[in-house]
């Protein structure tokens, strides 16, 4: 049982690292046009994630590997049902990954100017599917006895799910600006500054319009809040945090704003799964059907070599993402001092 305790774990902390570290560079995206009005800018932006985005990614890769080996009934439910969805999300991926390969490849202004507009929609697509799938697997799904999920692409674009959804895309668009007010300067800076206070805004609303809706539908994951008053920590945490971002963002002190943006997004992922657990998957037919971090679990043997792996390769992966994001500038090296610093030891 503990080592199922210790996966889910591991996997929450997983797609967080995604969420924060792929959520920055989708955020320029979103950003991209709005905020870039020459050539030069949006190249500016593309080259502030240009070394990292793909590495960004690896994160999900471990996500879905450890969904496919380590909570495999679950991975095969979601794929029975929702193989269109992640088809989408796949095509949207690789087309956003095409547009940095393409966008430079002629100097016309208009083909520069298609591939900014895929970059940007497509980051925005992305961020918003994400968003809509998260909220599908915690508002529920019609899972059968058989452990398949009956319903469409359509039929996720509920109104709650579209909230959850429109709300990452927020969510995403002020992680990225407070990410670009560490790499631009000059007027694109500048108009990213007037613009944070109103994406700060947006996401707060949207998010608290988003936890009165998810109560007010009585939603599975809510009850354990209600119940209980220990899990109320997390999201206090996570508006703790965002008063941070705040308290930085006008303070100048961009760097401190990132970090605290990123604790935000990793408390309100823990807040969901605190709701959800032992839940992976929720049944609208029958709780009785509710795939758990037990029934949807490979064997014990696998779980342990697993872990061992992980043991093993997960200092590599935080290595890597740590050589990803150090720089030999001054300016940059004090950023991220604590990459640094491990990487000295």
């Amino acid at each position: 049982m503990m080592l199922n305790e210790i996966w889910f774990i591991l996997f929450i902390v997983i797609v967080g690292g995604y969420l924060i570290l792929d959520g920055f560079d989708m955020g320029v995206g979103i950003l991209h046009l709005g905020v870039a009005r020459t050539d030069v800018e949006r190249r500016t932006l593309l080259n502030s994630i240009g070394p990292v985005w793909d590495g960004n990614e690896v994160w999900l890769i471990l996500g879905g590997g450890v969904l496919f080996a380590i909570f495999p009934f679950a991975s095969a439910s979601l794929f029975s049902g929702l193989y269109l969805a992640f088809m989408l999300v796949l095509v949207v991926l690789i087309f956003r990954t095409v547009t940095f390969e393409f966008r430079s490849q002629r100097p016309s202004p208009t083909w520069r100017r298609v591939w900014d507009v895929s970059f940007s929609l497509s980051s925005l697509l992305l961020a918003l599917l994400l968003g809509v799938a998260f909220g599908a697997v915690v508002s529920g799904l019609p899972l059968q006895a058989n452990q398949e999920i009956t319903t469409n692409l359509i039929e996720l674009l509920t109104p709650f799910n579209l909230l959850v959804g429109v709300t990452t895309v927020a969510m995403f668009a002020m992680h990225g600006g407070i990410f670009l007010m560490m790499k631009t300067e000059d007027d694109i800076q500048t108009r990213i500054k007037r613009l944070l206070p109103y994406l700060m805004g947006l996401f707060v609303v949207l998010n608290t319009v988003m936890v009165i809706y998810s109560i007010a539908l009585g939603l599975p994951f809510t009850d354990r809040y209600l119940e209980q008053l220990w899990p109320v920590i997390f999201p206090a945490a996570a508006l703790a945090a965002m008063g941070a971002v705040w308290y930085f963002a006008q303070q100048a002190r961009y760097f401190h704003a990132f970090i605290a943006s990123s604790v935000m997004i990793l408390m309100l992922l823990v807040a969901g799964g605190i709701g959800m657990h032992p839940n992976l998957l929720i049944s609208t037919i029958n709780e009785a059907y509710n795939l758990t971090i037990f029934n949807a679990a490979s064997e014990e043997p696998t779980l342990i070599v697993a872990l061992i792996i992980a043991l093993i390769g997960m200092p590599f992966v935080l290595l890597y993402t740590c050589l990803l994001y150090t720089s030999p500038s001054p300016r940059d090296a004090r950023k991220y001092l604590v990459c640094r610093l491990l990487l000295e030891k």
